[in-house]
């Protein structure tokens, strides 16, 4: 059984032919928002609809609960300290766990309405915290409740410094899935549309100033089948996205260098594992991981 499909001939120094997609554990709801923990030697993913933040652990300790009820939380990421933030669709906020567990909030308004569903996070190196803001987390009573919606879906940039908060990106239909290019000067996004209707679907790139000021916001790539969820970037620069048949391998020039097939649907994925160069994948009901010959961008 063949787990990758190679489009440019440099994917094939990607993946490693000994090294298959093993599936970890499965039996959840919807698996989203995986992040490692290196210094734990863990990887922590929700089950958004049982409500519930997991644990994984290699060596056999298999998964645990981490934390239950979890508010519904969908993305996490770490910190510049180390620390767990957290997308929570049922309170619509932005938290952050702090090293003694107590809770603080990030974000949950902005110009003083509630935020929609905060869905995915991550974190700059001047300590910013960038997150998409879809109403996904609203329409329904599976992933949270239903509730109305108070603002734009938006992306949003906040400094936990100064409490400021601001909307980055305006004009997209469906904000999902983050990533910083390894130097931080692009930011890519995956728009998913409203999830009703003919709405385009597409990876888009940003150039990011120094100071966090977003130019351009063309579109980079259109992933199929299905559609870009989350988003993870290697130290090269190539952008790895969830879709409908596995993780799509793409260039910084937007070209589809492989695939990795996974058979269920692909949410979200990140790098780990003792070098990084462990993809961790989450999809559907399922956790997978395979191991490459790449590396994550470092972030924590």
């Amino acid at each position: 059984m063949s787990f990758f499909e190679v489009y440019n001939p440099v994917f094939r120094s990607y993946v490693l032919g000994n090294a298959p997609v093993k599936q970890l554990a499965s039996g959840f709801a919807w698996v989203e928002g995986p992040v490692w923990f290196g210094d734990a030697g863990c990887l922590l993913f929700s089950d958004i609809p049982n409500n519930k933040v997991l644990r994984w652990s290699p060596g056999g300790a298999g998964v645990s609960t981490f934390r239950s009820p979890s508010n519904f939380s969908n993305g996490h990421a770490r910190d510049r300290q180390g620390r767990l933030i957290s997308c929570e669709h049922g309170t619509r906020r932005v938290t952050r766990t702090e090293l003694d567990g107590s809770i603080t909030v990030i974000a949950d308004r902005f110009e003083g309405k509630r935020l929609n569903s905060p869905n995915d996070v991550i974190v700059k190196s001047d300590g910013t915290i960038w997150f998409s803001d879809p109403h996904y987390g609203i329409m329904t009573d599976y992933e949270g409740a239903r509730a109305e919606q108070e603002l734009p879906c938006n992306v949003y940039r906040t400094d936990p410094q100064t409490g400021r908060i601001e909307a980055v990106v305006t004009d997209v239909l469906g904000p999902n899935g983050l990533a910083f290019s390894p130097n931080e000067d692009r930011l890519y996004l995956a728009d998913t549309g409203r999830m009703f209707g003919d709405d385009p679907t597409h990876i888009r790139a940003f150039d990011c100033s120094s100071s966090g000021v977003l130019r351009g916001g063309d579109v980079l790539h259109s992933i199929a089948p299905g559609m870009a969820d989350g988003l993870r970037v290697d130290t090269d620069g190539n952008i790895w996205s969830s879709a409908a048949d596995g993780v799509h391998c793409i260039s910084p020039e937007g070209e589809l260098l492989g695939k990795i097939l996974v058979p269920e649907t692909v949410s979200n994925l990140c790098f780990g594992g003792r070098a990084r160069h462990q993809l961790f994948i989450t999809a559907s009901t399922s956790l997978y991981a395979v191991s490459l010959n790449r590396q994550g961008a470092r972030l924590l």
